[in-house]
């Protein structure tokens, strides 16, 4: 049996909320009846700041220089997402599913982090002057490479970068 990409990424989603669900975990996709889902959508260059936008899904998403400074983006999914050269800065990701998530060149300074799931995530020559990754799950490897310029303290938090990430 040979399923389509968007099949396949259905069938995932629907696993992780099964999941999440067993765990006593609101589900991140059905945290607001209003809810868009932008999964498998072309936002490039759109203007998302100051948005509230918890619980959506934006997984498989391009959004390429993309605004969302000040932004909600608590409990979203945003599995193989891509946030290049995106503005982040000051947007709330805390509680965010962002495997495989591309942030490469992307302004996160000050954003707030905190237990999000992070794991095979890119953050190269990325601004995390004063972002709060505290109990985020982040691979060791980015990990290494953030602490070598992870600098500042954020703003609506408190927290150290350096201490959030566990920089030496």
């Amino acid at each position: 049996m040979f399923f389509t990409l968007t099949q396949a990424l259905a069938v995932v989603c629907t696993l992780v909320v099964a999941i999440a669900g067993w765990c006593g975990i609101t589900p991140a996709a059905y945290a607001q009846d209003n809810t868009v889902d932008y999964t498998l959508t072309d936002l490039s260059f759109r203007d998302f700041s100051g948005k509230q936008l918890s619980g959506t899904s934006f997984a498989a998403a391009e959004m390429r220089e993309a605004n969302f400074r000040k932004a909600n983006l608590s409990k979203t999914i945003l599995t193989k997402a891509s946030f290049l050269r995106a503005n982040l800065s000051f947007a709330d990701l805390s509680g965010t599913f962002a495997d495989r998530v591309i942030f490469d060149g992307a302004d996160l300074s000050n954003a707030i982090f905190t237990d999000a799931l992070l794991t095979s995530s890119s953050f190269g020559e990325a601004n995390i002057t004063g972002a709060d990754f505290s109990g985020a799950i982040i691979d060791r490897f980015q990990v290494a490479q953030m602490c070598k310029y992870a600098d500042g303290v954020n703003e609506i938090t408190g927290v150290a970068t350096r201490d959030s990430l566990g920089c030496r």
